[in-house]
């Protein structure tokens, strides 16, 4: 289930926006919003749209639209598509009402009153088997985007924070391997055109001595 989301600028990890939690809330899922922070420190302009952020029981979900950033966590057994699509509500309802307003503020939480609708969203995604049935369309929407959930970047926070590893890189790694892809693909290209001018070669070379021999017989 959705537990806690908080909204921050990708620019300079300003918070915007976060959920009311409880008290055992906040007290289970403290160190989990340290962490939040953290990765918010590390977005850069090159950090991957979207990535889910393996920690412990739970998994840090996050979503970049226009440098702001839309971040939830949840179980850990929580279906990606599910809080994707629960991200991306968020952020078409926020750049609706505060987009302009985002380069411009300067204090935390300057748009906590977004809360009402991240906790009045977060209610039809609590549970999986409604979540599912009440945003059928707007997954249909994100299809495009969402239907292969191994487009999104997943990462484990131990190797994310603690052992140097970066948002950049793991960018960069995905540009690799597009790059190393597309040099596969130009290069299967190579080799069948290769395969076929070897296949066609003695019968092009021999039509042509034809040609020629036809040409000096009878002209």
């Amino acid at each position: 289930m959705v537990r806690s989301t908080i909204i921050a600028r990708a620019s300079d990890a300003l918070p915007l926006a976060a959920s009311s939690d409880d008290e055992q809330t906040e007290q289970t899922l403290h160190e989990h919003k340290q962490q939040s922070k953290l990765i918010f420190r590390r977005i850069t302009p090159n950090a991957e749209p979207r990535c889910s952020i393996e920690s412990g029981a739970y998994t840090l979900h996050y979503l970049i639209v226009d440098n702001v950033v839309y971040l939830t966590i949840t179980d850990k057994s929580y279906p990606r598509k599910l809080a994707f699509s629960f991200l991306d509500e968020l952020s078409k309802e926020f750049a609706t009402v505060y987009g302009p307003k985002v380069e411009t503020v300067r204090k935390p939480y300057a748009f906590v009153g977004f809360d009402t609708f991240m906790q009045k969203t977060a209610r039809l995604y609590q549970d999986t088997r409604t979540a599912t049935a009440t945003s059928e369309s707007n997954l249909d929407r994100l299809n495009g985007d969402l239907q292969d959930v191994t487009r999104i970047m997943t990462k484990n926070m131990e190797e994310l924070l603690w052992r140097g590893d970066s948002l950049d890189k793991m960018s960069h790694l995905s540009t690799s391997l597009r790059s190393e892809s597309e040099k596969y693909r130009k290069a299967a290209r190579d080799i069948n055109l290769y395969a076929m001018l070897r296949q066609w070669a003695p019968v092009v070379a021999f039509g042509l001595i034809f040609i020629i021999f036809l040409w000096w017989r009878f002209f």
